[in-house]
């Protein structure tokens, strides 16, 4: 708790308990501050915020309210600025590791924890917050500042010294890093995404590359050679530029990669030095992945014979994740991939595997950059057995209209079908499949929510698949 003159400059010295965007999240006590987000300008919500029990707000235009108000230039400037000093700056008692990257984000900041060691580092991105004392679900892949920082000094009472965060392009648009600086920051690839919010490709990559203006001097910066955009990074860079790729010049070289169906084998070269690698992360791309973490482990300290050893216990919920098998003769693979390249990737890995057919499960978020959504389509027609499309967090949109764009180009075809409920598409999916056959349900991995037009409901891939392949295999033990 403090006062709110000790953490803006105003006159006023009310006490302040929390400090909350969401005017449904105010408890009594609280500051509410009046940030603008892309569908929704907070100060629209002073009245229910104060109903709630808000006792002052933070705004940048002109309004009416019955309680204390300060009023900035920008609110979503000043927001991590009162955040970082209502919780004693924990961000500043932390070395902070950014992973950015159109794909892979999640998957490389999991592999870094993991290397790191849980007990000593927390994890903030899509699959949570956590560290080895707690494991909690989060609303962003990189959280507004009044939740970021309350994040940060729960990971310095855990006794965290390092912290890896999903650095997401919008989050360095909406000002919530602004005041971060960087012990390091990795990049895994670049490809167009997220135009909704940045308009054109070139504001996109120039918010990627945020992460390296903020590397501390003495810091160090992880790049991808193999990316396009590479060049374009690099001249961002602070601190060490280290990279991974398949040049022998990379300060990792990936000299050799074999994929299996159940692991992934890799000789990569460090300092002339050559090393064998068996991963449990399948496909090209996680070795991509799997370097660049492998770096920034390095960087920080652990020897490479602790890392090679602690590979090994890596897990990353919601990417190509198996489900159990439970005496089918096919099987039922859960991924997150919702990018244009990220499905091309999966896809690429699927098929050098021996199966019989893919099955896909796929959607398009709604409200979310709508351009890529033909891409997506033909992508996954040309490189799958057959298709399912239905609906994945529609919000505002009408799913029908997601998936006739999604299906805009690929008319001609004739391997795919339209299932616009969620939950009937993956029954669907699986009632079809037969021996030899791999379902593929991609876009949410391990979400456990499903953001409809007026309300956001429970809803688990990996539930519903198990649900719908238990019905099925009770159907067959009687014969129907």
């Amino acid at each position: 708790m403090k006062k709110l003159s000790q953490i803006i400059d105003c006159d006023y010295d009310i006490e302040i308990k929390g400090i909350k965007i969401n005017s449904k999240e105010i408890e009594p006590g609280d500051l509410f501050v009046c940030t603008k987000g892309v569908n929704a300008d907070r100060h629209d919500f002073i009245d229910d915020a104060i109903k709630n029990g808000a006792v002052a707000v933070i705004v940048s235009r002109d309004v009416n309210c019955s309680v204390p108000m300060v009023k900035v230039s920008d609110t979503n400037k000043v927001l991590p600025i009162i955040c970082s000093k209502f919780y004693d700056n924990p961000e500043k008692k932390l070395k902070i590791i950014g992973v950015t990257g159109t794909d892979g984000k999640t998957s490389t900041a999991t592999i870094i924890q993991t290397l790191i060691g849980s007990d000593k580092c927390g994890y903030i991105g899509t699959n949570g917050r956590s560290c080895s004392k707690f494991n909690k679900e989060i609303n962003n892949t990189t959280p507004d500042s009044d939740k970021l920082f309350e994040y940060f000094k729960d990971f310095v009472d855990a006794g965290c010294e390092y912290v890896v965060m999903e650095a997401s392009s919008e989050a360095f648009f909406r000002h919530r890093l602004d005041l971060i600086e960087f012990t390091g920051g990795v990049i895994t690839n670049i490809t167009k995404e997220h135009l909704n919010i940045h308009k054109t490709f070139e504001n996109y990559i120039d918010c990627k590359c945020m992460l390296f203006r903020q590397v501390v001097k003495n810091g160090f910066s992880i790049l991808n050679s193999d990316d396009n955009l590479y060049s374009k990074v690099f001249e961002s860079c602070h601190g060490t530029v280290l990279t991974y790729g398949k040049n022998k010049n990379d300060t990792l070289f990936i000299k050799d990669i074999f994929t299996r169906s159940d692991r992934t084998i890799m000789n990569i070269v460090i300092d002339n030095k050559l090393y064998n690698i068996e991963s449990p992360l399948l496909g090209e791309f996680n070795v991509y992945n799997l370097s660049g973490a492998i770096l920034c482990a390095l960087k920080l300290g652990i020897d490479i014979d602790t890392i090679i050893n602690r590979i090994s216990n890596i897990r990353v919920s919601g990417r190509l994740e198996l489900l159990p098998n439970m005496g089918q003769k096919f099987n039922i693979m859960i991924d997150y991939a919702h990018t244009p390249n990220g499905i091309i990737n999966l896809l690429n890995f699927i098929n050098t595997l021996n199966i019989n057919r893919s099955i896909v499960v796929i959607g398009s978020a709604g409200e979310r950059d709508y351009l890529k959504r033909p891409i997506m389509g033909k992508t996954v027609v040309d490189n799958a057995s057959y298709a399912i499309f239905t609906y994945e967090d529609p919000r505002s949109e009408e799913p029908i209209d997601i998936i006739n764009m999604m299906t805009s180009e690929i008319k001609d075809h004739n391997n795919y079908e339209v299932v616009v409920d969620r939950s009937l598409a993956i029954k669907r999916a699986i009632d079809m499949a037969v021996d030899g056959d791999i379902v593929l349900i991609l876009g949410k991995g391990n979400e456990t929510y499903q953001k409809l037009k007026n309300k956001t409901i429970y809803f688990n891939d990996f539930e519903e698949a198990k649900k719908y392949l238990k019905e099925r295999l009770e159907r067959e033990k009687v014969g129907i």
